[in-house]
């Protein structure tokens, strides 16, 4: 065997043996907004395919090479965090891109910690195999299933997000489902049709978040007031389709 063979078989073999690492993009040592009723850090993995107008973090749609923060540096974070918050949520980005989010999970859950997930429902096989792993999930249904092209860019993506909402409703983890709304991409009735499908699938809890201008990528979202969208009765029936219905406006 020459030289090059055997440092070729050596490299095989630790590619195989050592763990996965996942690649993170950003760390938030604290919030007490992505969890509900729990004090959490946030961990931002890297990588999206999707790329929605209203997008708050761009810069960790693509996957990089290296992680711009190491694992083992976010679990010696998480260690001196260990009585001071309850939970870690894996955010993204989208964070089941990553297959090393198990791992992740479970390094994290030894620590004691309650896990979170938000999730934008792109790939059913990876979630269905993170899913009894965590906690709480908040996931996005972005527009009525047959049109999220128009909001995520890209083919078939709304069949991949029903998948997803299906796996997440029959595991009966807790949940928030998201819609991000602006009137340039969906009307009143979408809306409500939307969330009529959520609540016959079981959805709880439902919130309507207005899209935010600081930010945004799209130029048909900036510049018009969302201060009467949506109206006060579609307010209403929303509210009436869900025992947990929240609203949350661009300024809040």
């Amino acid at each position: 065997m020459s030289a090059n063979t055997l440092t070729n078989a050596v490299s095989i073999r630790l590619s195989k043996t050592l763990p996965q690492r996942l690649r993170v993009g950003g760390v938030v040592p604290f919030t007490a907004t992505d969890f509900p009723g729990k004090l959490a850090a946030v961990i931002f993995v890297q990588g999206c395919p999707w790329r929605c107008g209203y997008c708050h973090n761009p810069h960790l749609q693509s996957r990089e090479a290296d992680s711009a923060i190491a694992w083992d540096d976010v679990m010696a974070l998480l260690r001196r965090r260990v009585g001071l918050i309850d939970a870690v949520v894996f955010s993204g980005g989208e964070p089941t891109i990553d297959p090393a989010l198990g791992g992740a999970i479970e390094d994290v859950r030894q620590l004691g910690f309650a896990i979170g997930l938000h999730t934008a429902c792109i790939y059913p096989d990876h979630l269905a195999r993170v899913l009894p792993l965590v906690d709480w999930v908040g996931f996005d249904v972005k527009a009525p299933f047959d049109d999220y092209e128009k909001i995520t860019g890209v083919g078939n993506s709304g069949n991949k997000a029903r998948a997803c909402v299906e796996l997440i409703m029959a595991s009966g983890v807790e949940h928030e489902c998201r819609t991000t709304a602006h009137p340039a991409l969906l009307a009143e009735g979408e809306i409500l049709a939307l969330a009529a499908g959520m609540a016959q699938r079981g959805v709880k809890s439902y919130a309507l978040q207005l899209v935010r201008e600081r930010g945004c990528n799209d130029p048909r979202l900036r510049g018009r007031s969302l201060a009467d969208y949506p109206s006060t009765d579609t307010l209403q029936q929303l509210a009436a389709m869900f025992p947990r219905f929240t609203l949350r406006r661009a300024d809040a």
